[in-house]
């Protein structure tokens, strides 16, 4: 098939831990030619996990740098593009445009993540966040090192994770959350809620079914966040942790297929976009995966990144294209305690095995008669276990018996 003939210059778009490992395992594979990495951030690539996470932690900051210039250009070879985001795809003449260079590819590989979904009427005002990117988490940071009252908006991962980091300033902070309970759809109800009780023990405020209507600020500088019921938040730092859009919006002319509901990438099960000799991974793609009956899934998760960047760029410099199938994983720290995921959420029932008042928690999901998922808190031992259960398809009544016979590590 034309689209997997072998390249002689292979064009990653998307300076990214995606990215990266693309161009990482293009080398490892023997792939001799140029390969040109293109980045809209002027950043080298950079971890972003740690961003919600350590990296908000008081005292010195390390900034989470995968890899060294120096490593990039001599040890890999790459051509580094960076400070200027692709503009256009023309699969016809195999160029992608950068800046006002057109650079003609015979492979590429599409990592460009995602951006942030900002708070609607507060361009440009001071003190308000979303918190993707390296620049993202200084300004935040900056922000909790001066003391700020801190109103964070979702009570998702990211959230939960930046609300965490102020509490553990002693900072005053409020998450304000539109579902009735946290994390319904990524966990389950029955786990949210659960998990929702970490905030309250550790005297973080929690308004769920709470709808932001606007903020209020004086002289640019946000001073309050206003609620559907009348209520007004003080804050001196706000920060919108509502969602992420698909980098895809220089792709609008190049004939992508993208997701009807978030424009993200549609792939098939190689991470093939249909176009001649172009594969995309990470957080930007769609695809089909095998272990889950072809359900077809776009993971915003550090494991995934690296397995789908190492299989794009496989497919894409191979002469054919192998079936990428895992179990995902991701994994977030609350107030200390390890909260860890494998597999989907989306289950017949969800079966919490310890008490649900445990610290220690461990929750089975069932879909049909097939174990699909589990979240860990403070069970790193156990996780992996569960993973390599749901890879070889285990049965539901064989992971409970494992469950109930299990010791606590």
């Amino acid at each position: 098939m034309t689209h997997r003939a072998r390249a002689n210059r292979l064009v990653i778009v998307g300076a990214s831990l995606a990215g990266l490992r693309a161009a990482e395992t293009a080398r490892k594979y023997g792939f001799q030619d140029e390969i040109v990495l293109v980045g809209a951030e002027e950043h080298l690539p950079y971890d972003r996990p740690p961003l919600s996470k350590a990296f908000l932690d008081p005292g010195d900051a390390a900034v989470p740098w995968l890899r060294t210039e120096r490593h990039l250009t001599e040890q890999l070879g790459l051509v580094l593009k960076l400070g200027v985001p692709a503009s256009a795809l023309d699969p016809q003449s195999q160029t992608v445009t950068v800046g006002e260079e057109a650079i003609h590819y015979s492979a590429m590989v599409i990592a460009t993540g995602a951006a942030a979904r900002a708070l609607p009427g507060a361009a440009g005002v001071r003190g308000v966040h979303t918190l993707r990117t390296l620049d993202d988490a200084r300004a935040v940071r900056s922000a909790l090192d001066a003391g700020a009252r801190t109103v964070v908006i979702g009570a998702g991962f990211i959230g939960s994770e930046i609300a965490s980091g102020a509490r553990m300033r002693g900072l005053d902070v409020t998450i304000v959350e539109a579902l009735d309970v946290p994390l319904s759809r990524s966990v389950g109800p029955e786990v949210g809620y659960t998990l929702a009780a970490l905030h309250k023990r550790e005297d973080t405020e929690l308004r769920c079914g709470a709808v932001v209507t606007g903020i209020t600020e004086a002289g640019g500088q946000v001073r309050s966040v206003m609620l559907d019921d009348g209520t007004e938040l003080p804050a001196d730092l706000v920060i919108a942790g509502i969602g992420v859009t698909p980098s895809t919006g220089w792709l609008a002319k190049s004939g992508a297929a993208l997701h009807q509901r978030d424009g993200g990438l549609l792939c098939d099960e190689t991470l093939w976009t249909g176009l001649p000799g172009v594969y995309a991974a990470g957080d930007v793609a769609h695809w089909p995966n095998a272990l889950f009956d072809g359900e077809l899934m776009r993971l915003e998760h550090w494991a995934t990144a690296v397995e789908q960047g190492a299989a794009a760029a496989r497919n894409a410099i191979g002469p054919r294209g192998a079936a990428l199938s895992t179990v995902p994983y991701f994994w977030s720290v609350w107030y200390g305690q390890r909260i860890q995921f494998v597999g989907v959420p989306q289950a017949d029932e969800v079966s919490v095995v310890s008490e649900p008042g445990s610290e220690r928690l461990l929750a089975l999901y069932r879909r049909g008669a097939r174990l699909v998922g589990c979240l860990t808190v403070d069970r790193p031992g156990q996780i992996m276990k569960y993973r390599r259960m749901i890879s070889e398809r285990a049965s539901w009544d064989h992971a409970l018996r494992f469950a109930r016979s299990a010791r606590l590590p």
